[in-house]
């Protein structure tokens, strides 16, 4: 053997996969890009997961008063919890009292406890028989003569302590995490009544038997362990579903083009969108037949294992309905989603690469359901895919009430996400520059001559994604690392670091070193003199109409108690306000402003549509924001921010939008009942709030919304400058346009 050869092939083939830009990204930059986004999603994510208080009823607990307190005001005494939430987790719903009776008319409460829970009324609940004060006098004498009729040494069986009934049900999650936080309650109740009456005994409370918890589980046969499978199915349909899409369509748009078959099916007679619908169909077909033989597998394992191990039956009967309606539209997703990022790669190679990203999208999508204390609401109906899988949960452990207040929304967000991911597929195959890319082969000193050679005006579509990720991986490297250190100059170094060096810097830096005019990049040009007045009025018309909205994402994505109490250690008490605006208000605006509707927009341009460029930037621009509601909003803002800095070509108006609405967010925020008995005028337009500081009426929101639309039409007939690739693509929707007629 000639170990020349082989170092000779082994240095051949080291560079043939160097000079691949996929495997230089996947190998250098996603490792380092992966984690940190990640750890934004999770932040995102824990927001959903945390403890949701469970509804409890009870029944019979009175004539208690001689013993150790279990219920005090309506709650749990905090001493009986082992945790300080569990009291506060804890719902208790009292029973009207009812005079002690026959046992029939006992049997009849217990029955109908049984039926609310059975119901979804209530969690759990916790029910006294109407003999229980009478069984617990019965044990202290039991006891007593125990201990008198008992000699030394003596073995003889103790009496049995009364205890309480708890009634749940296997079907629902809910119901199981009252179960546990009520055994728990009463396990420790339990231990310290025993011991109470044992000492009045003289004895040591060791030598008694340890009460048990007697459970009444109340769920229908065929629903036992319906919990259990509303976790696993739902999860498995998305990711089969997503799997079986993926490869045929990489094989479908990338395999033709290494086959050569593309063109010829291109040049037939048949329309783009003909194309993607045939294929469309192919995909979606083998994505379903993989999901329905995965499910299949899954439910026949799961049943035979879980029958013997944990005692739950199949699934449940309804199952294989809803998990089939549920089919349709999620394959119809994914299949869209694999086939637009399988047209655009040129390879199966570089197919391949495409589903990591999307598996990185989708499975946190698809496992925060999973989490505890994720339930099927308003505002998580609103999340795809993550709506689907919690509107399936509901529907397979039988709360069906539940499942149909929200199933419209469901369906209607994924129903909008089919067709917009339908429509990029459609998009992809309508571009010649995605279907027929080059070669992306890379010489690495060609690569770092032609960014310095070949500077462009502006930035390319690529530098500015780079630098939108960049701005995001170091911001939240910086926030992670930097903790408030209280008082003012703590807040200020918590402000200031970030925006200077993970906002400001990146952007700066590419534009004077990746562009040719950083002056035109970052739009430092006066605008018309039309659009500084209409911006100073726009914000202020907007701002009851933004103000509502935050309401309305408050009220959706409510903040957890930890999210709260981390705000108020970030702002400091009794700052000057004008000190708080110049760090909140100016700093933000101005480093922002200069990243993302300069260097990122500008980038963006050159994709051919200003609404996407404008969206995407407001995504990036929402992104770099601490946590969910504020970035929901800032995407909103930003997209408003965009449309101003396109329309007017420069970025002084944004800059100033930006400040005046930070610093109008910032006044609201301190509105008291005090100032607006001062202020008559204001007392008409809002009300004085705890929470959001202020509430706008309705009127107000209103005609904020129709000053706004007619403003945003006054700058909708400036005259804007459009980029090279937004002629082009006009043109090309022309020609389109014209030759279907």
């Amino acid at each position: 053997m000639s170990f020349s050869n082989v170092k000779l092939i082994l240095s051949r083939e080291i560079r043939d996969q160097l000079r691949d830009r996929r495997t230089l990204f996947m190998m250098f930059v996603l490792p380092l890009l992966l984690y940190p986004l990640l750890g934004m999603s999770y932040l995102q994510i824990s927001q959903f997961t945390r403890e949701r208080p469970t509804s409890v009823l009870v029944v019979g607990a009175r004539d208690l008063d001689d013993l150790p307190p279990l219920v005090v005001e309506g709650k749990l005494s905090e001493q009986r919890t082992a945790d300080a939430d569990d009291g506060r987790l804890l719902r208790l719903h009292f029973a009207l009292p009812e005079t002690p009776g026959n046992s029939e008319e006992e049997s009849d409460q217990l029955a109908r406890a049984r039926r609310a829970v059975q119901a979804s009324q209530y969690d759990a609940a916790l029910y006294f028989p109407e003999t229980f004060a009478r069984e617990m006098a019965d044990y202290r004498q039991a006891i007593h003569r125990w201990m008198q009729h008992t000699a030394p040494g003596q073995r003889r069986e103790v009496p049995e302590l009364p205890h309480p009934k708890i009634i749940y049900t296997t079907a629902n999650e809910r119901s199981q995490i009252a179960f546990f936080r009520l055994s728990n309650m009463l396990d420790r109740w339990h231990e310290e009544v025993r011991q109470s009456i044992w000492l009045e005994g003289g004895l040591p409370p060791s030598t008694a038997r340890p009460p048990e918890v007697e459970a009444h589980d109340v769920a229908d046969p065929g629903l036992q362990g319906a919990a259990l499978w509303s976790k696993i199915l739902p999860v498995m349909l998305l990711i089969w579903a997503l799997t079986g899409a993926f490869y045929p369509a990489v094989d479908l748009c990338a395999g033709e083009k290494e086959r050569g078959t593309l063109e010829t099916l291109l040049s037939a007679p048949a329309q783009r969108s003909e194309i993607v619908l045939g294929k469309l169909l192919t995909i979606m077909l083998f994505s379903a037949t993989t999901a329905v033989l995965n499910l299949l597998s899954v439910g026949v394992t799961g049943w035979l294992i879980f029958t013997r191990t944990l005692g739950f039956g199949s699934p449940p009967p309804m199952a294989a309905l809803w998990l089939a309606l549920a089919l349709l539209p999620v394959s119809a997703l994914f299949s869209a989603l694999c086939l637009a990022l399988a047209a655009f790669a040129r390879s199966s190679k570089e197919g391949q690469y495409y589903l990591m990203p999307l598996l990185l999208i989708t499975m946190p999508l698809a496992v925060l359901p999973m989490a505890p204390g994720v339930e099927l609401n308003l505002g998580n109906s609103l999340i795809p895919v993550t709506g689907v899988v919690l509107l399936l949960r509901s529907l397979l452990e039988g709360n069906y009430w539940e499942a149909l207040q929200f199933m419209p929304v469901v369906v209607a967000v994924t129903l909008g996400a089919c067709l917009l991911a339908i429509r990029w597929a459609v998009d992809q195959f309508n571009s010649e520059s995605v279907l027929f890319r080059e070669s992306e082969r890379l010489e690495l000193g060609v690569w770092l001559r032609h960014l310095i050679r070949d500077r462009r005006p502006t930035p390319s579509v690529a530098g500015a994604v780079f630098c939108g990720v960049v701005i995001l991986v170091i911001h939240f490297l910086l926030s992670a690392t930097m903790s408030p250190s209280g008082g003012f100059g703590g807040f200020a170094k918590a402000v200031i670091v970030p925006q200077l060096v993970a906002v400001a810097a990146p952007a700066l830096l590419m534009a004077i070193f990746l562009t040719t005019s950083p002056r035109q990049t970052l739009m430092l040009k006066p605008p018309p003199w039309l659009a500084v007045p209409a911006t100073l009025l726009l914000v202020i018309a907007i701002h009851p109409l933004i103000h509502a909205l935050r309401m309305g994402v408050m009220r959706l994505y409510p903040l957890s108690e930890e999210m709260k109490k981390s705000l108020a250690e970030l702002f400091p008490q009794d700052v000057n306000f004008w000190h708080l605006v110049l760090l909140a208000a100016v700093l933000p605006a101005v480093c922002e402003e200069l990243a993302f509707r300069g260097f990122i927009l500008s980038g963006l341009r050159h994709l051919g549509h200003r609404w996407r460029a404008i969206i995407y930037t407001a995504v990036l621009f929402g992104l770099v924001h601490g946590f969910l509601q504020q970035q929901l909003m800032a995407c909103l803002v930003g997209v408003v921010i965009g449309y101003v800095a396109v329309q007017t070509g420069s970025i002084l108006p944004c800059i100033i939008f930006h400040v005046l609405h930070n610093t109008l967010m910032l006044a609201s925020s301190q509105i008291t009942s005090e100032l607006l008995a001062r202020r008559p005028l204001l007392d008409k337009l809002m009300t004085a709030n705890a929470e959001f500081g202020c509430v706008f009426h309705w009127p107000v929101v209103v005609a904020s919304g129709v000053a706004t639309l007619l403003l945003l039409a006054v700058f909708a007939r400036l005259p804007y400058r459009k980029s090279d690739e937004e002629q082009l693509q006009e043109a090309i929707d022309l020609g389109l346009s014209t030759a279907g007629e």
